[in-house]
């Protein structure tokens, strides 16, 4: 694709090319052939296959066969025998248990009551720490001179660390974030809620009764963890408001609001 300047107007112009093949008779096969020695599978489902080659590599192999084509004609040539360029993806469950659903469905029932009843309902969650210091972070800015991070991220070179807890308010799709600098306690996640409700959301709820928590079985907020329950209660009655929690089922956190809603928006800021 090019793109010019008329000097004589005030507008870009773009002229597009079409991509296409070259005159080569057989080289699909060809090609197939090659991917063929460098392709794995699925074992359970003969259609799902991956190369490890790169595009490169597939140059090379084809000029050995007497074709001379560019990169470009190689990712068309994957592209047409579907072979596409994807990431991982985090969706299968390590974990199941015999009332995972059943608990979903109490969860669903518990969000439907409370916003019908015009109580709040939130959902929360830590994000892992982040070391303070000259460390490396991902992302790029306009500069006029380079940035200079440390080359290695040992947390012994760190000067502290911040602990990201967030709230997110299913409602008025809003979130809240309190930044801690020692360790993700129980007590941490109660006085981050305290912060929360006193600070932002008593506002919008002055006559809340009741408040629903979606959080995970894990960490701070541990379903396990009597600790956890002991400062809840504290909270609860230092706020003079019922305080309900619904776990999510273990291996399910990625169904956690919070991570869709929320905490995949603050990541390019931590």
């Amino acid at each position: 694709m090019r793109t010019g300047y008329n000097r004589n107007q005030t507008t870009w112009r773009r002229s597009k090319k079409k991509t296409s093949t070259p005159e080569y008779s057989g080289i699909d096969q060809d090609f197939l052939d090659i991917l063929q020695q460098h392709t794995a599978g699925n074992p359970m489902n003969s259609s799902i296959r991956w190369t490890y080659l790169k595009p490169r590599e597939i140059v090379s192999e084809l000029l050995k066969k007497g074709y001379s084509v560019s990169r470009n004609i190689v990712r068309y040539l994957l592209k047409k025998h579907e072979y596409v360029k994807r990431k991982a993806q985090k969706n299968i469950t390590m974990g199941g248990h015999p009332d995972r659903n059943a608990q979903f469905e109490n969860i669903t029932q518990l969000k439907q009551d409370y916003l019908d009843a015009g109580n709040p309902v939130i959902s929360m969650d830590t994000k892992k720490k982040e070391l303070l210091g000259t460390f490396y972070r991902n992302g790029s800015l306009y500069t006029q001179a380079a940035i200079q991070t440390n080359d290695h991220d040992f947390p012994s070179s760190a000067t502290g660390s911040v602990i990201p807890h967030g709230f997110y308010d299913l409602k008025r799709n809003t979130g809240y974030i309190t930044l801690g600098t020692s360790h993700d306690t129980s007590e941490f996640a109660c006085d981050s809620l305290f912060q929360w409700w006193v600070n932002e959301d008593i506002i919008h709820y002055p006559k809340a009764k009741s408040l629903l928590i979606l959080c995970d079985g894990g960490g701070s907020n541990s379903s396990r963890h009597y600790i956890f329950k002991e400062d809840l209660q504290k909270t609860a009655n230092a706020l003079g408001l019922e305080i309900r929690i619904a776990h999510y089922p273990p291996y399910t956190s990625k169904y956690n609001p919070i991570e869709h809603r929320f905490f995949s928006s603050c990541d390019s800021c931590l």
